[in-house]
């Protein structure tokens, strides 16, 4: 038990440091007795720990823990994730123009999306610097933030609602007609096609697409 415990010290300092000691402790014991371990490999013993906590009292009272875990372990799927090539903004410009209204977009497969409504991701940050963290703050909505890796780099950033509707339509392998088209319900039309190259650029920047599929 106690070897569990450790491995979920270390997938989750930040719900550590949230929840303090004494209840992450309890916590972690709570989880031990619901989900015993099935792996082999203790990597991946606290998968469902977000979820048990936004489930199971007294907990779930608390959503601002579930948050955590789970960011938290979207950051550790980002850093295992598998590696691969990029496609490149050079790639971009030498789609010819017939092609750009079907063309598709595989994602990098560190990329993660993930809505939350506590600040949790600033929380970790100070955290992970071994500074005093800000106080807990809730949202009044859902803020979406992208998570993903470049090299051996984790990064997160919080998104617009627009962007983060394209990327999640990207990431559904809807084309770049369907992008425009959707995007329109936040960019006027005359203006919508140079505006979703301005962020297909920055995806490309970030190092998010994987391939440009033109079939």
């Amino acid at each position: 038990r106690l070897r569990l415990i450790e491995a979920l010290d270390t997938d989750y300092p930040g719900l550590h440091v949230v929840a303090g000691d004494d209840e992450f402790d309890r916590l972690c014991r709570a989880y031990i007795d619901a989900h015993p371990s099935s792996y082999r490999s203790l990597r991946w013993f606290g998968d469902r720990l977000s979820e048990f906590l936004g489930a199971t009292a007294p907990w779930s009272g608390y959503p601002v823990f579930a948050e955590m875990a789970a960011f938290e372990w979207a950051l550790s799927d980002v850093f295992d994730a598998a590696d691969s090539g990029l496609a490149t903004i050079e790639d971009m410009a030498m789609l010819p123009p017939e092609a750009w209204a079907q063309v598709r977009f595989v994602p990098h497969a560190s990329v993660r999306r993930l809505d939350l409504r506590w600040n949790v991701p600033t929380v970790w940050k100070a955290i992970d610097a071994g500074e005093e963290p800000p106080a807990l703050e809730e949202n009044e909505l859902p803020v979406a933030w992208l998570l993903w890796r470049q090299g051996l780099s984790t990064h997160f950033r919080s998104l617009t609602v627009d962007e983060a509707w394209a990327l999640d339509a990207l990431r559904n392998g809807e084309s770049f007609a369907a992008l425009c088209e959707g995007l329109t319900e936040w960019v006027d039309a005359q203006h919508v096609a140079v505006h979703a190259a301005a962020l297909l650029k920055q995806w490309l920047t970030d190092g998010l697409i994987r391939e440009l599929q033109t079939d």
